[in-house]
């Protein structure tokens, strides 16, 4: 018999198998509704794809719409146009261009979105809707073959259940018939043992007696044990019967086991796996073709798009002021062409029609004539400065109206935030206070511009006039070959003095004056002068005079200045070369004053030695006159801001308004560090500037007041020798009083009679005063005209 332990534990074994085949049970139902759940959401998600689609062809159908009536708009604002010719001939201007092509692409992009609303429409949404189709179809097929499948998989568990419940039955038959087998063994061991024991214990007697007990015992024992070897074979047979059984249920558990977990195993690696493929067969692929179709609407959007943009992209390339002012004027060439020139009407049979320079007007022609071309050669250097402060200030117009802020990439830089979105769009150039900015350094500077714009054709016209006047005196007059070969000798003149000479004279007497008589004068470089004697002071230069010299103070202070201001304007290559000009910024941008001085200078050193010997003249004296800034009220900044444009012009391309205050800023580092920049009288020879408005010369001085007569009476003495029997001496006045200050240097007073042996140097004669010989200043005196003609 089965114990009760044994008989528990069977129902425990049962009990958990059940559990563990509803688990599987609750799985296999989870399954199919997971599956109808991603059907579900496939179709909300491709009927959601249709209505976006829908909706976004009507939005595209009505910005097409909004786009063709933008276009018809302003199109039939051009063909309402009464003047079909202006309008066929202002097409060929380029803004009219870029304006033509920017309506055409209007009309393009409203064709090109009524053709994407289409494509959504009768394209795209079909796509969906069959995607839609088909994957309900597809998936109602599917959800058979996976109910068909579990019911396979609930079978196999169900086949297993009966299997293992034949199995314990046949085991715990098995195990009760080998109980009661080995019930029988003991039986029949017991019934053997008892047979032994009464023989031994029984007496002996008579032999009759005896045997006859003996034999019925022996047959009732032997009937006995017959009976229970017979119940012991029985029980044998039915044991090993039952041992069979439960060994044949075991196998059969066994195989159908191992066949269920196969199939468990299949279903939840494979068949599931290939089920959700049938439900997804033709999806994925279906959904990448629609979506592709969407792509390749909206790429080809973009590429006709671009080839329209393209196209005014190069019309914006193409905007062209010079270009279009030359078709306009071609267009209307009846309109800009210049008239027929004023023919000479005579007056009462008058029919001379030329100037008469015939005496007595000949002379007051050729006075005429002079006066014309010194004045035509002042305007001319004065409206050329007026036109390079009128073209610098266009290059800084065009670099405002150039400037390339049109980048707006930041502004479609968005991010998960909106509010990143907004602060990136309020940062950008169309900010107000940017543009209020702006506008004001725009008008600001166009003002400044049409002022000098107006100066400027002012003076062009006014030059335009008199050269006409002076062009015609001279053909009339004959004087044409003559004058230039006079105008060439003094342009020849003045160009040997300066290159031979250190110092211009021009510099030299205006710097001589200004530091005998206009140290202490208000304003001076900022107030301007008096234009006529500007005028006539610069021209007297150009003769090759000096009307600075002697101690005359009759001559207006800021005129003066003007004078010395102009010269350094009027180079034709300015102080400062413009190759210099990114280093010497450089210098600017450093910090410590001496650090700075440091390297300005080693960025002059490169230049000329000529150049270096006139920077250091000049800005020592610019030094000298900023110690009297309390009386003249030009300190080293001020005294900067009056020679920065002259010294050095800022290069095209550059920002003029800030640029010039770094060159001003340059220029007072260098009046203050002269000293340090600029090399000493031992590393530099030549002339450089001393208190009083004299130069000490370390070499051949122009036209200087003091070579050393240490250095130079050994020379002089010998020259003079070798020249005392060849030359006669020539006569010479004192314009000025001259303290000599060496032994070699005569002292003379103004009107003394001086004799003159020859020329020392350009600045120097050896000569001789009241018996005494020695060296006489060219600049100090006036050679005869008949002696030196």
């Amino acid at each position: 018999m089965t114990s009760p332990a044994k008989f528990k534990k069977d129902k425990e074994i049962i009990a958990e198998y059940d559990t563990q085949v509803k688990e599987i049970r609750a799985q296999l139902t989870e399954q199919m509704k997971c599956l109808d759940q991603q059907c579900e959401l496939r179709v909300q998600l491709l009927q959601d794809l249709q209505d976006f689609f829908r909706k976004k062809a009507e939005i595209e159908m009505d910005y097409s719409r909004n786009l063709e009536k933008l276009a018809e708009r302003f199109l039939a604002k051009t063909r309402s146009t009464k003047d079909q010719q202006f309008k066929k001939d202002q097409n060929v201007l380029s803004p009219v261009n870029c304006w033509n092509l920017l309506l055409n692409q209007v009309k393009r992009e409203s064709r090109d979105h009524t053709t994407l609303s289409d494509i959504y429409l009768n394209n795209i949404i079909p796509r969906f809707v069959q995607v839609s189709e088909d994957s309900g179809r597809l998936f109602k097929k599917s959800k058979e073959v996976g109910q068909q499948l579990q019911d396979d998989l609930m079978k196999v568990l169900n086949e297993l259940y009966s299997v293992m419940k034949t199995y314990h039955m046949y085991n715990a038959d098995s195990i009760s018939a080998q109980s009661k087998l080995k019930e029988a063994e003991k039986q029949e061991e017991k019934q053997i043992g008892k047979s032994v024991k009464q023989e031994d214990r029984q007496t002996p007697r008579s032999p009759d007696s005896t045997a006859n007990v003996r034999i019925e015992e022996k047959h009732v024992r032997r009937s006995s044990v017959k009976k229970i070897e017979k119940m012991k074979e029985k029980r044998q047979a039915k044991y090993t019967e039952n041992k069979l059984k439960a060994i044949k249920a075991r196998n059969e558990y066994l195989l159908a086991l191992e066949a269920t977990n196969a199939s468990v195993f299949k279903y939840y690696i494979h068949d599931l796996s290939d089920l959700i493929d049938c439900c997804d067969l033709g999806y994925h692929a279906s959904l990448n073709r629609a979506l592709r179709t969407f792509l390749s609407a909206e790429l080809n959007l973009e590429q006709s798009k671009h080839e329209g943009l393209d196209a005014i992209e190069n019309a914006v390339e193409n905007l062209d002021a010079t270009s279009d002012k030359q078709r306009l004027m071609e267009m209307y060439n009846n309109v800009f062409c210049p008239p027929m020139k004023f023919e000479f009407q005579p007056h009462m049979g008058d029919m001379a029609s030329q100037l008469c320079a015939q005496q007595p007007v000949q002379s007051e022609l050729v006075q005429r004539c002079q006066q014309l071309q010194s004045r035509l050669s002042t305007l001319k250097i004065e409206n050329e400065e007026v036109k390079k402060t009128m073209e610098a200030t266009l290059q800084t117009i065009q670099d405002i109206v150039t400037v390339e802020d049109f980048d707006v990439s930041d502004c479609f830089q968005y991010s998960n935030s909106m509010e990143s979105v907004k602060s990136t769009v309020s940062e950008t150039f169309m900010s107000k206070p940017s543009i209020a900015k702006r506008r004001a350094n725009q008008q600001e500077t166009e003002q400044f511009y049409f002022t000098k714009m107006k100066e400027y054709l002012e003076g062009r016209n006014l030059i335009t006039k008199l050269q006409a006047k002076h062009d015609l005196l001279q053909k009339t007059l004959g004087e044409s070959q003559r004058t230039d070969c006079s105008l060439a000798r003094r342009s020849s003149t003045v160009r040997k003095q300066d290159s031979g000479q250190a110092i211009p004279l021009v510099v030299e007497s205006c710097i001589r004056f200004i530091s005998r008589h206009g140290l202490q004068h208000e304003g001076i470089f900022r107030v301007s002068g008096s234009q006529v004697e500007v005028n006539d002071i610069k021209n007297a230069f150009e003769r090759g005079e000096d009307p600075l010299a002697g101690d005359q103070n009759d001559h207006d202070m800021d005129s003066i200045a003007g004078v010395l201001k102009l010269y350094f304007r009027g180079l034709e290559h300015p102080l400062f070369p413009k190759d210099i000009f990114h280093d010497l910024m450089a210098c600017v941008t450093m910090d410590n004053l001496q650090e700075r001085a440091l390297h300005i200078r080693k960025v002059l050193l490169v230049l000329p030695q000529t150049t270096l010997i006139i920077m250091r003249y000049l800005f020592a004296f610019l030094n000298h006159l900023s110690q009297f800034s309390e009386e003249n009220m030009m300190d080293p900044y001020n005294l900067a801001i009056c020679f920065g444009p002259s010294l050095m012009s800022v290069p095209e391309g550059h920002d003029q308004v800030s640029c010039q205050a770094h060159v001003n800023e340059l220029i007072k580092t260098i009046i203050i560090q002269h000293e340090n920049i600029f090399p000493n009288p031992r590393e530099l020879e030549g002339p450089v500037y001393s208190r009083g408005g004299s130069m000490e010369d370390y070499c051949d001085s122009p036209h200087g007041e003091t070579t050393s007569a240490e250095d130079s009476t050994q020379d002089v003495t010998t020259e003079h020798h070798t020249s005392d029997d060849e030359c006669e001496p020539i006569e010479a006045i004192a314009k000025f009083d001259y303290v000599g200050r060496t032994a070699r240097e005569l002292s003379f007073k103004k009107g003394a009679s001086l004799l003159l042996y020859q020329r020392a140097s350009d600045d120097w004669w050896e000569g001789r005063h009241n018996g005494i010989d020695g060296l006489i200043p060219h600049q100090y005196i006036v050679v005869q005209d008949t002696l030196i003609s």
